[in-house]
């Protein structure tokens, strides 16, 4: 049974307890469970290899690649404009920059024409986000989580006409927005949200109460989304409400909002992240999102989408790392001659220039996926942002290991001392985010092999219940029996087993085949895992992130072949180099996907889990003597401490 307690961080407002059960209970009430279109990525996991789905994937008609091909050609040319070294020195983006993004409309990009934006794909959205984030990150950080998870993009999908109309133009005419969904004791678990709305008595309006952590534009916007936990309650006609976590369009300058810090973080230092707190902040109810209780599928929704704008900034990330690399292995001379030359460095330039192109090809696939609509690209979404944030950032940490101590140094410092200043060390701080953003890796994990692992769990029924008596489990296995019986003997066999298959794609042909097999065998794997643990499988983490990347894998190969083949046909000298590209990282990613399945089963898990659990229970604490700890006696972790609403004025900055 959930209980509520007082949170000295909420100014009254109250943070609920729940057991794990029913806080997974939350999370699966907001999963979309149905799947009216289909999904290559699903398909991987089930040992369906049909790469129809994704090959020749859609490409913009004329006039979208027009419209977006010019936009982009002035984007570029104003970037070019804007000192990177001015915002990493100074900690923010400067107004006059961002005065200049409005003008060319940037803040509207998604947003449709009828409404005043620019109406551009996603494609072209992450590209001009590609040539944002290579001048400086904060401005992908920035447009971002203005327009992919901000105000325009669940108004756009979930918002009345009415709503449309009042927010969308003046989001596209450069009013800067935020999405306020993590709380000072609150994460990836919504279930113990803390921040209230309380309807009035007349329905008129709600009362919001609680405190939002790490708001990205949120010390700077106009307009916010807010999430909070609306309580169940009698109608005045007699009907019972639920109420639940629910979505609320608020003015940043309502009374009773108060920014009180400005949060500075590792890298992306120019990003306006920082605590809001709402103080009996009077919101009417024809600004709520959707219907009472649906705001954690409306946030889920959003970030479907809304996570691509990660791979798309770590494309940038891959192209810049190596464009930096070769030139720099060109130029330094070690032992006679170009270090580049060494083949110690000439391994890390190869992996440099596969990944550039894979991050591209998943991101570009992906995004059209998207635009096409005619596929659910939730799971491919989410493992274009899970891989490509974790290859962008070997990819930034190669680099600096490339340059070495010029890698290591500040691009301020070289600069002062006449070289030139390549900001290698600021990239690697910079892409640290992308890890954690919108989903950190091991949330990632988590909600793909749920998505993943959602057929067995149908088929298995009771099987997969920690509750179910034997009788409702016995029942269950005659039932998930019939379901493999049918499955199981077509991953025995496919196309991945003849030779001549594929043979359209040349010397990729092998690679396809390669993870035709491969996903097959995926799917084994996945079922000998639900068979050995049944309704543990769910708590067995690890097991089912290698399950998950082995997938993410196989997607960037499926992506790199397809892309490569794209570029072959439309220009046969660039296609060349393609096909070369994508040979070698389909190579590099085979090595990875026989290391992952090696380690499903051969692993040190058991013996990791006991000695983490003894270390949690104080076991070791002798290991951790002989040092100082500087941050003891600064306060408490959780940022409980911050000063209550004082009717001090909103600490916005203006740019108009």
């Amino acid at each position: 049974m959930s209980t509520k307690v007082e949170d000295p961080a909420a100014d009254g407002a109250t943070a609920t307890h729940v057991t794990e059960q029913e806080a997974r209970q939350v999370a699966e009430d907001a999963r979309e469970t149905s799947w009216t279109r289909p999904s290559f990525a699903k398909g991987l996991y089930l040992g369906s290899f049909d790469l129809s789905l994704i090959h020749p994937h859609p490409q913009p008609s004329r006039e979208e690649a027009e419209r977006g091909g010019a936009f982009l050609a002035k984007l570029q040319s104003y970037c070019k404009t804007l000192d990177a070294a001015r915002i990493e020195r100074d900690g923010l983006i400067p107004d006059e920059y961002l005065a200049g993004l409005t003008e060319l409309g940037v803040f509207g990009m998604k947003i449709p024409r009828k409404y005043g934006g620019l109406g551009l794909s996603l494609t072209y959205y992450g590209r001009a986000l590609q040539l944002l984030g290579s001048v400086h990150p904060a401005f992908g950080a920035l447009v971002s989580a203005h327009q992919s998870i901000g105000v325009p993009e669940p108004v756009k999908i979930f918002g009345t006409e009415e709503q449309k109309k009042e927010y969308l133009p003046r989001c596209a005419a450069g009013a800067i927005t935020a999405f306020l969904l993590t709380e000072p004791d609150v994460g990836s678990d919504p279930a113990r949200m803390g921040c209230t709305a309380v309807p009035s008595a007349d329905g008129s309006e709600y009362v919001l109460d609680g405190v939002k952590l790490w708001t990205t534009n949120g010390v700077i916007a106009e307009i916010v989304v807010v999430m909070a936990t609306v309580p169940g309650r009698t109608l005045p006609d007699g009907t019972e409400t639920k109420g639940g976590i629910s979505a609320f369009i608020v003015e940043a300058d309502t009374p009773g909002i108060t920014v009180e810090n400005r949060n500075s973080f590792m890298g992306l230092r120019g990003i306006e992240n920082g605590v809001t707190r709402f103080h009996q902040v009077r919101v009417p109810a024809a600004n709520r999102l959707g219907r009472e209780g649906q705001g954690l599928k409306i946030a889920l929704t959003t970030l479907n989408t809304g996570r691509l704008s990660i791979p798309g900034m770590c494309a940038a990330t891959g192209k810049w790392t190596l464009k930096i690399a070769r030139e720099w292995s060109n130029a330094r001379t070690q032992w006679g001659k170009p270090v580049g030359q060494h083949e110690a460095v000439g391994k890390k330039i190869a992996f440099l220039a596969a990944t550039a192109f894979a991050l591209e090809a998943v991101f570009e696939l992906s995004a059209a996926l998207a635009d096409s609509g005619m596929k659910d690209v939730r799971i491919e979404a989410a493992l274009a942002k899970l891989w490509s944030s974790e290859m962008a950032y070997r990819c930034a940490d190669e680099l600096v290991q490339i340059r070495g101590g010029r890698g290591y140094e500040t691009a301020e410092s070289l600069a002062a001392r006449g070289e030139r200043a390549v900001p290698a060390e600021q990239l690697l701080r910079d892409m640290r985010i992308n890890r954690i953003f919108e989903g950190s890796t091991e949330i990632m994990h988590l909600l793909i092999a749920r998505e993943a692992v959602d057929a067995h769990l149908n088929a298995a029924g009771d099987l997969a219940s920690t509750t179910a008596s034997m009788a409702q489990k016995g029942k269950a296995a005659m039932a998930a029996s019939g379901f493999y019986a049918k499955w199981l003997p077509q991953l025995a066999v496919g196309k991945g087993m003849d030779p001549r298959s594929y043979n359209e794609f040349g010397p990729l042909a092998k690679h396809l085949r390669y993870v035709e097999r491969e996903s097959r065998k995926l799917a084994r794997q996945t079922f000998y895992g639900m068979g050995r643990w049944q309704a543990k499988l769910e708590y067995k983490q690890v097991f089912l992130g290698r399950i998950v990347d082995i997938g993410a894998e196989l997607f960037a190969m499926a992506a790199c072949c397809s892309r490569a083949e794209m570029l072959r046909l439309d220009d046969p000298t660039r296609g060349r180099h393609a096909l070369e590209l994508a040979d070698a990282f389909c190579g590099q990613a085979r090595i990875r996907v026989d290391a992952l399945f090696t380690d499903l089963w051969h692993n040190t898990d058991d013996g990791d889990r006991r000695l983490s659990s003894g270390v949690l229970a104080g076991d070791y604490g002798w290991l951790e003597q002989g040092i100082i700890d500087v941050s003891e006696g600064t306060g408490p972790w959780i940022a409980a401490a911050a000063p209550g609403p004082s009717g001090k004025e909103n600490q916005h900055r203006k740019y108009r």
